[in-house]
C-alpha cells in the first residue's frame, strides 16, 4: 500500500490532537483548520492549544457530544473530497458566489485573477480580482464555467489550489487552500513556500 493510499484510509477521530491532525494531513490543513475554527476552537490560529484533543477542546468550550461528532464528520468529509494537484479550481460554492458578484458588478463573462503580493509577517498574501481577459503571460484554468487567470511564472507554486467561499463566525469570504504552502502566520493572512 502506498503512502497516499494509507493517508486516504486514515480518519480523524475525536481523540486526536489538533496538532496531529494538521500534521498528518498537510495537503488539507488549511481547510481543516478553518473548519475547526468555525466550530468555535479559535486557538488553532495562534497555536495556543494545538496539543488538546478535539474532544477536550470542544468540551472545554462547553460544546456537546453531538457537536464533536458533527465536527469529526465534517473533517473526515474534507479528507475524502477529491482534489486535483494539476490545476487551480473553485468549489461549486465559490463559483456560485463569484458569478453573483460578477452579475452585481455588471461584469458577466469576466474571469477571476489569482495573484500574490508581498505582505504580512510570512511573506505573501493572495489577491483575487476581476479579470476581463487573460494577459499574454497568463495561464488560464477553467472551473465551473469560470476562467481563472494566473501569471505563468507563479503557476507551479499554486497548482493544486482550491478556492472556496466560506461563511462563519469570523465573517464571509473566499478561502484559498494551497497544498504548496509551507507556513503561514497565525492570523492566516500571509503565507510562504
Amino acid at each position: 500500500m502506498t503512502t497516499s493510499e494509507q493517508k486516504s484510509e486514515q480518519k480523524i477521530s475525536r481523540d486526536m490532537t489538533i496538532e496531529s491532525i494538521l500534521t498528518m494531513f498537510p495537503h488539507k490543513a488549511q481547510r481543516i483548520s478553518h473548519e475547526i475554527t468555525s466550530a468555535g476552537l479559535h486557538c488553532v490560529g495562534c497555536h495556543a492549544a494545538t496539543w488538546e484533543t478535539l474532544e477536550a477542546g470542544m468540551l472545554g468550550h462547553g460544546m456537546s457530544e453531538d457537536s464533536i461528532d458533527r465536527l469529526v464528520g465534517k473533517l473526515n468529509a474534507i479528507l475524502q473530497a477529491e482534489s486535483d494537484p494539476s490545476t487551480i479550481s473553485l468549489t461549486p460554492r465559490a463559483a456560485k458566489k463569484f458569478m453573483e458578484i460578477l452579475a452585481e458588478e455588471g461584469k458577466q463573462g469576466w474571469g477571476m485573477r489569482f495573484e500574490e503580493r508581498m505582505a504580512g509577517c510570512s511573506g505573501f498574501e493572495y489577491v483575487l480580482d476581476y479579470s476581463e481577459k487573460a494577459n499574454e503571460d497568463d495561464q488560464v484554468f477553467e472551473s465551473h464555467g469560470i476562467q481563472i487567470h494566473v501569471e505563468k511564472k507563479t503557476v507551479p507554486q499554486k497548482l493544486g489550489t482550491e478556492i472556496d467561499f466560506v461563511e462563519g463566525l469570523n465573517g464571509a469570504g473566499f478561502k484559498i487552500s494551497n497544498p504548496n504552502q509551507k507556513s503561514s502566520c497565525g492570523c492566516g493572512n500571509s503565507h510562504n513556500y
